[in-house]
């Protein structure tokens, strides 16, 4: 069992032509969706509100396959954020927080949650950052077993990060714990400014973390651990927009690290580092040619059946 843990919300996506559309996303959520399409067992832990966008985002999940039995209602309006697409389909967010149902996690639905055993835990986004999810999310993660995998995607926000100093002592507790850390050339940039990607993605493994994964667009995946390093080439594609496609990745990653009996120990063979990152190139890649956070499935990638 994989838990995702995080924020679902309703992303408002502006087009460069004006068009307006309102469609679920959040990283996590579109995490949770990716893995629950490539047949993976998860369950996705975060608030949903009882308006008609925390049903949809309910739906959407639960019609992916995701397990909602750790999932918390309330009565907040859902979180919502605008997406502006330039000409290259790269997003750019604004988010609406306050008082709103995604950051209102509290540290006993995360203790319930890890009471249930799962084999891994995937976090990051907004839950690095809104309180006071933020606090129960980290405080929950040093009571993780020992065992479990944790991967974190930091998906740097700097609109909503209004301490950057402050956000990266906190954010270097969790990294210290992380067995997996997918971050993207934009969250290395805002992590450690003036600093080569290379260079910065080793920072990172300092600090504890097993693998670093390093995407930058439709460039190279660039893989560091303490043992081992190397990269994965990313196909020419046309892209109709990115949104979504990091998550997908990060998702991919994780299931078919899980599903292939990899886990957390399978992190120390390169070779198993490099068949899951393919896979994760693979998903994300269709992900970006179509439009919105719309992974694909297991059979649309051609996974073996299980």
């Amino acid at each position: 069992m994989i838990i995702v843990a995080g924020e679902a919300l309703i992303d408002l996506i502006v087009h460069p032509d004006g068009r307006l559309s309102a469609v679920p996303g959040g990283g996590p959520y579109n995490t949770a969706r990716t893995i629950g399409r490539l047949g993976g067992e998860v369950a996705f832990l975060g608030r949903f509100s009882a308006d008609r966008f925390g049903e949809q985002l309910r739906r959407g999940l639960a019609a992916d396959g995701v397990d909602l039995g750790r999932a918390v209602s309330c009565q907040a309006p859902t979180t919502l954020a605008v997406a502006e697409l330039d000409g290259h389909g790269t997003a750019e967010y604004r988010f609406y927080l306050a008082e709103t149902s995604a950051p209102g996690l509290e540290l006993d639905d995360v203790l319930a949650a890890l009471r249930t055993g799962p084999d891994a835990i995937h976090l990051g986004t907004l839950g690095l950052v809104a309180e006071p999810i933020r606090s129960a999310l980290a405080a929950g993660l040093e009571r993780v077993d020992p065992s479990t995998l944790v991967m974190v995607d930091p998906n740097c926000r700097p609109r909503v990060i209004r301490d950057r100093e402050a956000y990266m002592h906190r954010l270097r507790g969790v990294l210290a714990r992380a067995d997996v850390v997918k971050v993207s050339g934009d969250d290395l940039a805002f992590m450690a400014p003036d600093v080569a990607p290379d260079a910065a993605a080793r920072a990172v493994l300092a600090l504890g973390a097993g693998v670093v994964l390093l995407t930058d667009g439709a460039r190279t995946v660039r893989v560091v651990a303490g043992g081992y390093a190397f990269d994965v080439p990313v196909p020419e594609v046309e892209v109709v927009d990115t949104v979504g496609s990091g998550d997908a990745f990060g998702g991919a990653f994780l299931a078919w690290l899980m599903e292939s009996g990899g886990g957390r120990l399978g992190l120390a063979d390169p070779e198993v580092v490099r068949d899951a990152v393919e896979r994760a190139v693979q998903v994300a890649s269709l992900t970006c040619q179509r439009p919105g956070a719309d992974p694909p499935r297991r059979d649309e990638v051609g996974w073996p059946a299980r």
